[in-house]
């Protein structure tokens, strides 16, 4: 992959911290990936940081990714020995299955503190994944009301929050946590193209002419369809030319606003209006 992308800026490490700090009263992790990127959007740091408590692996995005796919992605990490289950957080798909799953953790550890002597009480879980999967949108899905902010760039949860859901169950939402250095460039491709990266850190037109040779390469098609252009470049550059210049983005002169139609490619693609991609296919595939 030519472009190579770092993002670890210091609120991280602090959240990191704060985890570390928070995790004697946790229960339960439920740990969000991105559907379209399962092993990206896997924080190994975390999950060596949580390893001693019950994990509950959350697919969201599930809308956004292939079906197909993602139901083999299931299937590889139950395989594993991992409760996972795949979310549509805007319809709301999957999140039944999700709060079965909570709570058959949740009579697991009450009935180990039956067997302690000790009364049964309410469960304590940590929600975490890389910045912009929907963690706060999951809380509030689950706790059906507004609860934790959310918002459309990376790095909205700002500070961690403790959000009652129920009589039963509390949620600490954090930060979105990346670590410190992508060892494959791939990786911090396929964080950038799907929102998980801030666009100040990155030249997000030399992604985006990528993410266009890309999809000229997987599904030419809905590059041509979405932008209805008859012939298509190979050079990336020159695609996003050839979107702008369809879509009427012009400079003053009558140059074309590359970086417009940049924009334009990156914001599309992430909320599937070229279709659905899943760019991490699991090891048995």
């Amino acid at each position: 992959m030519p472009v190579d992308i770092q993002w670890y800026p210091g609120h991280m490490a602090k959240t990191k911290r704060e985890l570390r700090e928070n995790l004697p009263v946790i229960d339960i992790v439920l740990e969000v990936r991105d559907a379209r990127i399962p092993a990206a959007s896997h924080n190994a740091d975390l999950a060596e940081l949580v390893a001693r408590k019950p994990v509950i692996t959350i697919l969201s995005k599930a809308d956004l990714a292939e079906a197909e796919a993602t139901r083999a992605w299931l299937k590889f990490l139950e395989k594993d020995g991992l409760p996972t289950v795949a979310v549509d957080l805007r319809t709301g798909r999957g999140l039944k299955e999700l709060e079965r799953k909570i709570h058959r953790q949740h009579q697991i550890i009450s009935q180990r503190l039956r067997r302690r002597g000790r009364q049964s009480r309410g469960l304590r879980g940590l929600v975490v994944g890389v910045p912009n999967v929907g963690k706060s949108t999951l809380i509030n899905r689950l706790a059906n009301r507004a609860a934790a902010k959310t918002g459309a760039l990376p790095g909205v949860t700002r500070g961690k929050q403790w959000i009652r859901v129920g009589n039963w169950l509390q949620l600490l939402d954090v930060p979105g946590v990346l670590w410190p250095k992508f060892e494959e460039p791939q990786t911090g491709f396929h964080l950038a193209i799907t929102g998980a990266i801030s666009l100040d850190v990155f030249d997000y037109v030399r992604v985006s002419a990528v993410l266009a040779e890309f999809l000229l390469k997987i599904r030419p098609e809905a590059l041509k369809d979405r932008y209805n252009l008859e012939s298509v470049s190979e050079n990336g550059v020159q695609i996003l030319e050839a979107i702008g210049q369809r879509r009427g983005f012009l400079l003053s002169g009558g140059a074309i606003d590359v970086e417009k139609a940049a924009l334009l490619l990156l914001r599309e693609f992430r909320e599937g209006l070229l279709g659905r991609f899943t760019l991490d296919l699991p090891p048995d595939l």
